[in-house]
């Protein structure tokens, strides 16, 4: 049911329809009238018969492909990609071997698509990332799922919780109704439910005054509980395409609004952007109301079906916008869910997943780019609907996972990924080997990671009450300190922050400039990253003091000959004199010779590593003030 709710539109047949050749016309009628079981049932005969060749593989692997039998799609669609075949055919070849588990193949298929179609996003998507399955595999879990007691043996999705504890879902479960065709299941209702305190669903009834004799749902509720907007079919305002070479009709699913009186739904109008020509469904309405998000293949889309928005002003609506390449794809995007903090939660087939329809979500204000939501709530099959109600802090999705189209309970784990940029907070530059330190409010430390070349720290972490970071160098003061609070089962993202750290400035007395020490590499005296930034700090002074004259001094300890030290302590001399030039310092103004051993700070015998720490030393004495 979710393959004839996202892909297809409905037709109403009045006459027999065009078939491809005189030994496929009985499939191909049923086929082109979206009866895929029946459809499959007739190429099948066909294909193991005498009369098989390519047109009839690829017939009988779509109409799996339609119905989400990816086990007889997969099969078929190898007989199909024997001879060369347009790019859709490989990816939708790739889609059905990832629900069936085979990742390897399917990436091979993945590969023809991206030969074929090197535009396509999808494409430059899997060439980016070939290897993106234990990346997904590897993040945190968001959800501890059940399925809902709401589900039936008939197809159920779509979901929705509202704050006065009701649940309304779009279900088949109405065998008053005629069946459809497509998967000779009855026409969709809406049906609402009461979610109870202990977390289960009870008394679903059809919801009056609603439903038709056509497909209907799902819905989505205003946060007031008294406006209801809701997917429907366009033959209920007698409007659709004619094909007259297929004697038939062609409806789409159409948007429409209701309000409540009482307890009942009435009212029921269709909204205006809705087009015989193309499809408008899976409503999400704002908490505001202001906002309606749903999903579409009108023109200016990606390719298939995307998600789309449209400004909401009491009856009267704004121009439909789409929401972009961050969303969507040249697939297909479909329902759509924002939540009251603007995260909006809509499946898609066309970006990396597991397979099948995967949900994604994204932060609207902050336009971050859209995450899998990762497993158990994601799997190589169809998962979608996902719909999350903050006052009672509980998801519901749909999926196919067990054969039939079923809710799911979802329960948020507060997990985010914490990405902490530290600087200098006297220059603005970023600070490699920082110590990152992230603690509980006991200032028990969870994790404690260094800042790369970039001045970034990345951790993942689980959500507690509050959380505190703070960063720390040697040479600088520690960091500011950042709290993170949480809402228990708060739908967490990740977290970017950055924090700052002062240089411990030098110490200026009448005879010289005290640094923190001045570190090299064993046995090198080239400067390092921690050496520059100490003598930055001097470059500063002596700035500030254009007259003053320094003498550098490098001692090491005791530890190898004399005339080791001797001679390494004077290289390091001379690459911290040449250092202090490089950074526009006058040669007449800068001057350094290595001691070696001779000097030390502490006369020790034999010595301990921190008597030859503290020998190990350079001084910057002043010549001139």
């Amino acid at each position: 049911m979710r393959n004839l709710y996202v892909t297809l539109s409905f037709v109403m047949v009045s006459g027999i329809l065009s078939a491809q050749n005189q030994y496929t016309k009985t499939a191909d009628k049923l086929f082109d009238r979206y009866e895929y079981v029946d459809a499959a049932k007739e190429y099948l005969k066909l294909a193991e018969g005498s009369k098989a060749d390519n047109y009839v593989y690829k017939q009988l692997a779509e109409s799996y492909y339609n119905v989400f039998n990816t086990k007889e799609a997969s099969k078929w669609y190898a007989k199909v990609v024997e001879q060369k075949q347009d790019a859709e055919t490989y990816y939708k070849y790739a889609q059905m071997l990832k629900a069936e588990g085979n990742f390897k193949e399917a990436d091979k298929q993945m590969q023809q698509f991206a030969q074929l179609a090197p535009n396509d996003q999808r494409a430059k998507t899997f060439v980016s990332n070939p290897n993106y399955l234990p990346e997904l595999k590897g993040q945190s879990k968001l959800y501890d799922i059940v399925k809902s007691d709401v589900s039936s043996d008939k197809t159920d999705f779509g979901a929705v919780l509202t704050n006065d504890n009701n649940v309304y879902f779009a279900s088949a479960r109405n065998t008053s109704k005629r069946n459809s065709n497509f998967n000779e299941e009855p026409y969709l209702d809406i049906y609402k439910a009461t979610y109870n305190a202990n977390g289960t669903i009870s008394d679903a009834v059809a919801v009056d005054n609603i439903n038709t004799k056509w497909h209907d749902g799902p819905a989505s509720i205003t946060s007031d509980g008294n406006t209801m907007y809701y997917g429907s079919e366009s033959f209920n305002e007698k409007e659709y395409v004619k094909d007259k070479a297929k004697k038939a009709k062609f409806g789409k699913i159409y948007l429409y609004k209701a309000t409540k009186e009482g307890d009942k739904w009435s009212n029921s109008k269709p909204l205006p952007f809705n087009n015989k020509e193309y499809d408008v469904r899976n409503p999400s309405i704002s908490k505001d109301g202001k906002t309606l998000y749903f999903s579409s293949n009108m023109p200016g889309g990606f390719g298939g079906e995307d998600i789309w928005k449209v400004a909401v002003n009491g009856d009267e609506y704004g121009t439909p916008e789409n929401l972009g390449a961050k969303v969507n794809t040249e697939a297909n995007e479909s329902f759509p869910f924002i939540t009251d903090d603007d995260v909006l939660f809509f499946s898609s087939n066309g970006k990396q997943g597991f397979g099948g329809y995967d949900i994604f979500k994204m932060d609207v204000n902050k336009g971050t780019a859209a995450m899998n939501v990762g497993e158990p709530v994601n799997t190589s099959k169809d998962d979608f609907a996902f719909t999350y109600n903050a006052t009672k802090k509980v998801g519901f999705f749909s999926s196919n996972r067990d054969g039939n189209d079923d809710i799911y309970k979802a329960d948020p784990i507060c997990n985010f990924r914490a990405t902490v940029v530290v600087k200098d907070e006297m220059t603005g530059n970023v600070i490699e080997g920082a110590t990152v330190f992230i603690t509980d409010i006991n200032q028990k430390i969870l994790t404690n990671q260094n800042t790369d070349v970039n001045g970034e720290s990345e951790s993942m972490l689980t959500c507690l009450p509050t959380i505190v970071s703070y960063a720390s160098k040697s040479g600088y003061e520690n960091s500011n300190i950042n709290k993170i609070e949480f809402e228990e089962n708060e739908l967490a993202f990740d977290v970017n922050f950055e924090l700052t750290l002062k240089p411990i400035m030098p110490i200026i007395t009448e005879k010289e400039v005290i640094l923190q020490p001045i570190y090299f590499e064993f046995n090198k005296s080239n400067i390092t990253a921690e050496g520059a930034a100490e003598l930055d700090k001097l470059v500063a002074v002596m700035n500030e003091h254009p007259s003053m004259v320094i003498f550098a001094k490098s001692h090491t300890d005791s530890r190898g000959s004399d005339k080791y030290n001797m001679n390494l302590s004077d290289r390091r001399a001379k690459s911290t004199v040449q250092y202090l030039i490089s950074k526009g310092i006058a040669k007449d103004r800068i001057s350094g010779q290595g001691f070696g051993e001779s000097e030390p700070k502490v006369a020790c015998k034999p010595c301990n590593e921190e008597q030859h720490a503290q020998n190990r030393r350079s001084e910057f004495l002043i010549v001139k003030k």
